[in-house]
C-alpha cells in the first residue's frame, strides 16, 4: 500500500515504513512519513519509539539530524573522494564516510562543463548525489575541498606574448599564466617544473617556473613526467648509497656450493638485472619415473638489506623498481641492483636456492631452501633459447643445448601438464614494446610470447609455491600474493557485454578460470578474440599482497607467495627474510613482527599499483609521440570502450587508444546504454557498440598528456561531420497540447 491510497490510513506497519524509506533517493524524517501516512498528531511519539526500534535493529541508519535512509544509502549531499576511471573511462568516486557492513555504493561524478573541474585519484568534493539504481549513484560537483597540487609540471609556452603552462596531466584543463620574472628563462616548448601561485581563483591560476627539465621533443622527458607526476622516488639517501657502495663479495662459509652447477639466467634483450637462474635434470630416485628435480637460484639480496637499515628503509619507501622504455627506477642503488645482486655470467654471487623435485605430471613433491654461492654459466636471452628450441642455437648457445637447455625443457612440459590439470586462467593480452633510438621513439611493437618465457614463468611459479609452503611448515609469517574471485558486479558487467556478441557466462556456478577459457576458446579467432580478453581481464580482482591467505584464482593454486625477485620486489625480500629465519638459514633474519605484516601488504600493493600506472602513463605518451607525425592520417581501429562521453578506439598496429567525442559523431542525440556497452542515436537509430571496427582520422596527438582524439570517416574518407546538437543526450520532446474543442 502507497501513502495515497486512503485519505485515512492506518498507523503504518514496519514493512510500510522501509519501504517507502527504500523508494526514497534521500534521508527522510519522521515529519516526512507522518505527512505521507497521514499520521495522527497523537500517535507521532509510537512513530518515533518505531523509527527507534528500526534503527537499533540496523533497518534504518541515521544521517543528520533527525533523518533515516535505509542502511547502504548515501545523503543527497556528501563528502566524496576520487578513487579513478572505471574501464570505460567514468570518473569513479566512493563516499568518504561509511559504516555499512556492505561495500559503499558506486558514484559516478559528472562533469557539467568541461575543465570547470580537473579533477584526479585522491581528489576531496563535495558532491550533490542523485541513486540511479540500489548500488549507483551519480554525483554533481558542488565545489572541491581538496587544493590543486602545490606544484605541476607542464610544457612553457608563449600565447599572445604571455607565458603559458601546458599540464602534462590530462586531467587538468586549465593552463597557469607564467609571468616573465617568474619563468626562470624557460624556452618555447620546454618541460618544466611549476610552483602554483595564491590567488584568485576565478581567474586563471599563476605559477612560478622552479625546475627546467629539458625540451620537450626528447624521448626521454616522458618517463620522467610518469616519475614526477606519480611520486615516484628516485634520489637514495646518502647512508644507503654509502652502504651499496661498501658492500662486497660474500663468502662460501656455511653456504652450499654451487658453483659448478650449470645454472643459467634467461631474461628479456633489453633486461637490465639478473637475480634469478635456473637448471634442471632428471630425477634419479626409481620412485619418480619421469619426475625431475629443479633448482631455482635467487640473488640473496637480504644478505646485503637487512631489516631498518638505511638500504631497507629506502627499498620498503619504493616497494618495486619501476622499468620504463628508456631507464628504470631500481628499488636497490645501482651497485647491488646491477653489481652484487646481478647474477652476472662467470662470477660468484650469493644466492637462495630452491630444489624442487616434481612428478612426471608436474606435481610437486618436496622442495629443500638453502643459502649458496653460484656462478652463472650464461647470460641467455628468450629468444636465443627460443632460436636453439627450434634447432637454430648460435654460438653461445650450442654447446649448453643438451646439457643444460633439454632437461629445462623436460622439467617444462611437466609443469605444463599441471598447469593444464589446474585450469589456470589463460588470458592472452598484446603487450607493447617502445623502440627509442637517438632520443625518438622508433617503434611500437607487440612484445612476443615464446615457449621460452612460459618456460621461466612455470619454474618461477613453482619456487613461490615451495616459498609459500615452507613458511607456513615453519610457522613463519608469510606475505602471500593473493587473488581473489571476480566481484558479482563485475561478473554480471561482464555477461552482459559477453551475450551482446553470442557468448555465455553460466549463471548459478561456482566460478573457475576454466570456466573464462572456455568463452576464450570459442573467441579464438574470431574478430572479437582480443576484446573478449581484454574485458575477461578488466572483470578480474587485483592481485595484492597480504598476510591472509585467500589463495589465488588466476593461478588457481591454494597458497602462493612471491620469492624469485628481491632485487626488484620489497615483497620478496621478506619472503627471504621469513625463510632464513624460519630454517634457521644464518643472517639477515627476518625482524619485523606478524603484525606489521598487513600494513606492509598494503603499503607494497600501493606502490605496485603507483609503479604499474606510471609504466602505462609512459607507454601511453610515448604512443602519442610516435604518432604525432600521423595526425590526419585514417586507421581502421576497434571500439573498445563507449562512455557517456564518447567511444574508446584502439588502433591494432600500435596499440594507441583515443577518444573519438559523442560531439563528434554523425548528427544525432545519443543515449549510453551501459549494459549494452553501447551509444544509440534518438533520431537515426545509429548503434556504436563495444567491439565494433571504425574507420577513425587522427587528429589530435599530444605526446605529453598522452592524449589522441579521433573523429569517424565516411565511406568516401571524409572526417565525420561534428554533431551540432551538442554532446549531451537531450530529453525527449514534450507532446504537443490537444487542441481545444471550442463547442464546449
Amino acid at each position: 500500500m502507497t501513502p495515497k491510497d486512503s485519505k485515512k490510513s492506518p498507523f503504518p506497519t514496519r514493512d510500510q515504513i522501509l519501504e517507502f524509506i527504500r523508494g526514497s533517493t534521500g534521508l527522510i524524517g519522521k515529519r516526512e512519513i507522518a505527512r505521507a501516512f497521514k499520521v495522527d498528531p497523537t500517535r507521532r511519539p509510537e512513530l518515533k519509539e518505531l523509527l527507534r526500534n528500526l534503527e537499533s535493529e540496523g533497518h534504518l541508519q541515521r544521517g543528520r539530524g533527525q533523518r533515516f535512509a535505509q542502511p547502504g544509502s548515501l545523503p543527497p549531499v556528501a563528502v566524496v573522494e576520487v578513487t579513478g576511471l572505471d574501464t570505460d573511462g567514468e570518473i569513479l568516486a566512493r563516499p568518504c564516510e561509511w559504516s555499512a557492513e556492505t561495500p559503499p555504493p558506486r558514484i559516478y561524478i559528472i562533469l557539467e562543463q568541461r575543465g570547470r573541474h580537473a579533477v584526479g585519484p585522491g581528489d576531496r568534493l563535495l558532491a550533490r548525489l542523485r541513486r540511479i539504481d540500489r548500488r549507483t549513484y551519480e554525483g554533481r560537483i558542488i565545489r572541491r575541498l581538496a587544493e590543486q597540487p602545490q606544484r605541476i609540471l607542464g610544457i612553457y609556452r608563449r600565447i599572445a606574448d604571455q607565458g603559458r603552462l601546458q599540464p602534462t596531466d590530462r586531467r587538468i584543463r586549465v593552463e597557469p599564466l607564467v609571468a616573465d620574472a617568474d619563468s626562470l628563462s624557460a624556452r618555447e616548448g620546454e618541460l618544466v617544473h611549476a610552483e602554483l601561485l595564491p590567488g584568485n581563483r576565478l581567474d586563471l591560476p599563476q605559477a612560478r617556473v622552479v625546475e627546467r627539465l629539458g625540451g620537450e621533443g626528447d624521448a626521454r622527458s616522458v618517463s620522467l613526467i610518469a616519475i614526477l607526476e606519480h611520486g615516484i622516488p628516485t634520489a637514495f639517501s646518502p647512508e644507503a648509497l654509502a652502504q651499496a657502495e661498501n658492500a662486497g663479495p660474500a663468502t662460501l662459509g656455511r653456504r652450499v656450493d654451487l658453483r659448478q652447477v650449470p645454472l643459467i639466467t634467461i631474461d628479456g634483450e633489453d633486461a637490465r638485472d639478473f637475480d634469478d637462474a635456473v637448471w634442471a635434470e632428471a630425477d634419479g630416485d626409481t620412485k619418480n619415473p619421469g619426475g625431475w628435480h629443479l633448482i631455482v637460484a635467487i640473488a640473496d639480496v637480504a644478505w646485503y638489506v637487512r631489516p631498518n637499515d638505511p638500504l631497507d628503509r629506502n627499498a620498503y619507501e619504493r616497494g618495486n623498481s619501476v622499468y620504463f622504455p628508456d631507464r628504470v627506477v631500481p628499488m636497490l642503488p645501482e651497485a647491488l641492483s646491477n653489481g652484487w645482486c646481478s647474477l652476472k655470467p662467470g662470477e660468484d654471487r650469493p644466492c637462495m636456492a630452491a630444489h624442487l623435485w616434481i612428478d612426471q605430471d608436474g606435481g610437486l613433491l618436496r622442495h629443500r631452501f638453502e643459502r649458496g654461492l653460484m656462478r652463472s654459466a650464461a647470460r641467455l636471452t628468450y629468444e636465443q633459447v627460443q632460436a636453439a628450441r627450434d634447432g637454430q642455437p648460435d654460438d653461445a648457445v650450442a654447446p649448453l643445448v643438451n646439457p643444460v637447455l633439454s632437461p629445462l625443457y623436460g622439467a617444462f612440459a611437466a609443469l605444463l601438464k599441471s598447469r593444464q590439470a589446474r585450469g589456470v586462467l589463460e588470458l592472452d593480452v598484446a603487450e607493447r614494446r617502445v623502440i627509442i633510438e637517438n632520443g625518438h621513439v622508433a617503434d611500437i611493437r607487440p612484445r612476443q610470447r615464446l615457449n621460452s618465457h612460459r618456460l621461466i614463468e612455470e619454474f618461477m611459479i613453482t619456487a613461490n609455491v615451495a616459498a609459500a609452503e615452507a613458511l607456513e611448515r615453519s610457522k613463519q609469517p608469510c606475505m602471500y600474493r593473493v587473488h581473489d574471485v571476480p566481484s558479482i558486479e563485475k561478473l554480471d558487467a561482464l555477461r552482459d557485454f559477453l551475450e551482446s556478441i553470442g557468448l555465455n557466462l553460466p549463471r548459478g556456478q561456482v566460478i573457475r578460470p576454466a570456466q573464462f577459457n572456455r568463452i576464450l576458446e570459442r573467441a579464438a579467432g574470431g574478430p572479437n578474440q582480443q576484446l573478449v580478453n581484454e574485458t575477461i581481464l578488466r572483470s578480474q580482482a587485483q592481485a595484492v599482497y597480504s598476510p591472509e591467505n585467500i589463495s589465488h584464482f588466476g593461478l588457481a593454486l591454494r597458497r602462493y607467495a612471491h620469492f624469485t625477485s628481491p632485487i626488484r620486489r620489497y615483497a620478496d625480500l621478506l619472503v627471504h627474510r621469513a625463510l632464513i629465519r624460519g630454517i634457521g638459514l644464518g643472517e639477515g633474519a627476518l625482524e619485523t613482527a606478524h603484525r606489521d605484516f598487513r600494513e606492509s601488504g598494503e603499503h607494497i600493493s600501493d606502490t605496485e599499483r603507483r609503479a604499474v600506472s606510471a609504466e602505462r602513463d609512459a607507454v601511453d605518451r610515448y604512443t602519442a609521440a610516435f604518432l604525432a607525425d600521423k595526425v590526419g592520417a585514417c586507421f581502421n581501429g576497434r571500439v573498445t570502450g563507449v562512455t557517456r562521453f564518447g567511444l574508446f578506439v584502439t588502433l591494432p598496429e600500435s596499440g594507441g587508444d583515443g577518444l573519438v567525442p559523442i560531439s563528434t559523431l554523425p548528427d544525432d542525440r545519443y543515449d549510453h546504454d551501459p549494459a549494452r556497452h553501447a551509444l544509440t542515436g534518438r533520431r537515426w537509430g545509429r548503434t556504436y557498440r563495444l567491439g565494433e571496427t571504425l574507420d577513425v582520422k587522427l587528429v589530435e596527438s599530444n605526446p605529453m598528456t598522452g592524449r589522441l582524439v579521433m573523429n569517424l570517416v565516411d565511406a568516401d574518407g571524409a572526417a565525420s561531420p561534428p554533431n551540432r546538437r551538442g554532446w549531451r543526450p537531450a530529453l525527449p520532446r514534450p507532446k504537443p497540447a490537444k487542441k481545444r474543442n471550442k463547442s464546449r
